[in-house]
């Protein structure tokens, strides 16, 4: 794979940080289902994967909405092409879609799951290595916004700080895996009130597509949480 498009300038620096952090690893842990169920949640989208992508291979290490899925090949997987960017990637509607680092094998694999919508936004770690994506699909095309754009970017980010706040408890000389079960604790349980919050609002207010401002507010207003939880004091 060495001639791929999807191999980005950084590759080999951006594989030794996969195994620094541990990445794959890490994500096997339950509090990070919690991510993908609140970003397809958020978005009312029925699937939602955190990517893992290695030098060969996609692992799907959280998955909502598609079982079975747990591994593509880099040139099957859309996947492969949000570690290329900063920023969110959104291909609004696969069917038309021209984006040329997309592969035929890539655009073969989302007809025959029949996806049509797909974003994704970057993990990056603390050196701006991107070692995977957090991703929402839909099986038919939707809009969306660049403060949806913003949303997802957020939410990878606070996955992006799980995995390292979890790599900074593991490295501690004492008491490092005592230190990262109450933080997972404290996350997974405001991870799911948050999610019970969305879930409220959708039943009050309806499914509305793209999801409204002040919905997206209320939302961005509860990561400030997250964010404290991931950032306790070390000393």
């Amino acid at each position: 794979m060495t001639s791929s498009p999807l191999i980005p300038p950084d590759e080999d620096a951006r594989l030794r940080t996969l195994q620094q952090y541990d990445v794959l690893h890490s994500l096997n842990e339950a509090v990070f289902d919690e991510f993908v169920a609140l970003a397809a949640r958020v978005f009312s989208l029925p699937i939602s994967l955190i990517a893992v992508v290695d030098e060969e291979q996609v692992h799907y290490a959280a998955n909502f909405g598609m079982p079975g899925n747990n591994v593509q090949s880099r040139e099957e997987a859309l996947c492969s092409t949000a570690i290329l960017h900063d920023k969110a990637v959104v291909y609004k509607d696969l069917s038309t879609e021209q984006e040329a680092f997309i592969t035929a094998q890539a655009m073969q694999a989302a007809e025959q799951n029949q996806l049509r919508f797909y974003a994704a936004a970057p993990l990056r770690m603390p050196d701006q290595r991107n070692v995977g994506a957090l991703c929402i699909i839909d099986r038919q095309p939707r809009v969306f916004t660049t403060q949806e754009q913003h949303v997802l970017e957020e939410l990878a980010a606070l996955v992006s700080e799980a995995v390292v706040t979890r790599h900074r408890c593991r490295s501690l000389p004492t008491g490092g895996e005592a230190r990262w079960q109450s933080i997972c604790g404290q996350l997974q349980e405001e991870l799911q009130g948050l999610t019970a919050l969305v879930r409220y609002m959708l039943t009050r207010y309806g499914i509305q597509i793209p999801v409204p401002a002040d919905v997206l507010a209320q939302v961005e207003r509860r990561f400030q949480d997250l964010h404290d939880i991931l950032n306790p004091q070390w000393e």
